[in-house]
């Protein structure tokens, strides 16, 4: 007997089982297929990587059940400053008292860990790891995966959350705007002599941005954050080769003392940065979601909260449409998702992709203009606030699950 569920999700990853989970406490049933191992996901050094997690996202998880077991693990972000190479004229982005923090950063291990538990006492999601899909069919009636093993999962919506190289993507020939920045992202944790005080730096440099990420304390009370600093992928094979020292160094120079001295801690990781967004989000009952959908530049930290946004948007849309009677992969459901996301995400990634362009380019009369206008979002309030806002993800129209 087949074991149809309403939804057939291809990636669980971050966005992928966030799905799977929303979906569940929602009283949706779903397959999650993923070629990765959990183990290796989950290990010690697997993933330096460290996400800032946004007030509506945080909601999300705290919906779906989730806050407990990462809380501890969080550290709240107070306060964001954004400056122009150190220059005069930066931005204080701090909330109001009774808004508490402007996200929380994790290290995405600590996510996936949380997830993959929550995961696996939920009955309603089956997950199939280390598998691979040979086959994808998706028709009149539903929607069908065939994995390598010869298994195959019948549902009624196929998701596709396998990130940038979605293959479920490319089979379903939706097509993208996309472009390469020639910039790669080189990621590692730091210690640092002085407190972070639980405040953000984006620094901007016209070779790309340089973001200071506060993390929890040690248990020993030694002070971290993560380095995610952006560098022209001509110089990133130079600088990614430098002894550690004069790494440090460089790196030293261009946070200009605001965390004392600094120490490197875990390996130094590197990402390429490319522009990517689909024509469409859908197909014929086909979702896609998370970078499957959208690859931005990680200049605002906003990849993963857009992918959040997703999941927080298909869940409502399927379960309003199901208390109508309709089918989780029927046409008006899959339009309305379509039409809730698609202005929002390409409107978060065009003004990602601008600002990454405005900041990079050189010279004393842009540098200056820049400033200038950075001093201008300083003195007027309403327009601070709008930045923090979309920044906090709760502008616009924000689905049930990621509201407070």
């Amino acid at each position: 007997m087949s074991d149809k569920r309403d939804l057939l999700i291809l990636g669980g990853g971050l966005v992928g089982m966030t799905m799977a989970l929303a979906a569940a406490r929602a009283g949706l049933s779903s397959h999650v297929v993923d070629r990765a191992d959990p183990a290796e996901l989950t290990a010690e050094g697997f993933d330096g990587r460290a996400s800032a997690i946004s007030t509506a996202s945080w909601n999300l998880f705290t919906n779906i059940g989730l806050a407990d077991a990462l809380e501890p693990h969080g550290c709240p972000i107070d306060a964001i400053a954004v400056t122009d190479g150190m220059k005069p004229g930066r931005i204080d982005f701090k909330p109001q008292p009774h808004e508490g923090s402007l996200g929380r950063m994790f290290h995405n291990r600590q996510l996936r860990l949380a997830l993959f538990e929550a995961a696996a006492s939920e009955p309603l999601i089956t997950r199939h790891m280390l598998a691979t899909v040979i086959e994808r069919q998706r028709g009149e009636h539903g929607v069908s995966a065939t994995l390598a093993d010869g298994t195959v999962l019948h549902a009624s919506l196929m998701v596709g959350a396998e990130g940038r190289m979605s293959p479920t993507r490319e089979e379903a020939g939706i097509t993208m705007a996309q472009w390469d920045y020639s910039h790669r992202a080189l990621i590692v944790g730091l210690t640092h002599e002085k407190p972070h005080d639980n405040t953000a730096w984006e620094i901007f440099y016209p070779a790309g941005p340089f973001a200071l990420l506060p993390l929890l304390d040690a248990e020993d009370g030694t002070h971290r954050s993560a380095l995610v600093w952006t560098v022209a992928e001509k110089d990133a094979a130079g600088v990614l080769a430098m002894p550690r020292a004069m790494f440090l160094a460089e790196a030293q120079q261009r946070t200009h003392g605001v965390l004392g001295g600094l120490a490197l801690h875990g390996e130094i990781s590197s990402w390429p940065l490319s522009f990517q967004h689909t024509v469409t989000l859908t197909a014929q009952r086909l979702a896609l979601i998370g970078d499957a959908a959208h690859g931005m530049h990680p200049i605002a930290g906003q990849g993963l909260n857009l992918g959040l946004r997703d999941v927080g948007t298909l869940v409502e849309v399927l379960v309003e449409g199901m208390r109508l009677g309709l089918d989780p992969g029927d046409a008006q459901l899959l339009a309305r998702y379509q039409k809730w996301r698609a202005l929002d995400s390409l409107m978060v990634m065009s003004a990602t992709d601008g600002l990454t362009r405005l900041f990079g380019i050189p010279g004393r009369l842009p540098s200056a203009v820049r400033r200038l206008g950075m001093g201008i979002v300083q003195r007027t309030p309403p327009l601070k606030r709008w930045f923090m806002d979309e920044a906090r993800g709760v502008s616009g129209q924000v689905p049930a699950l990621l509201k407070g």
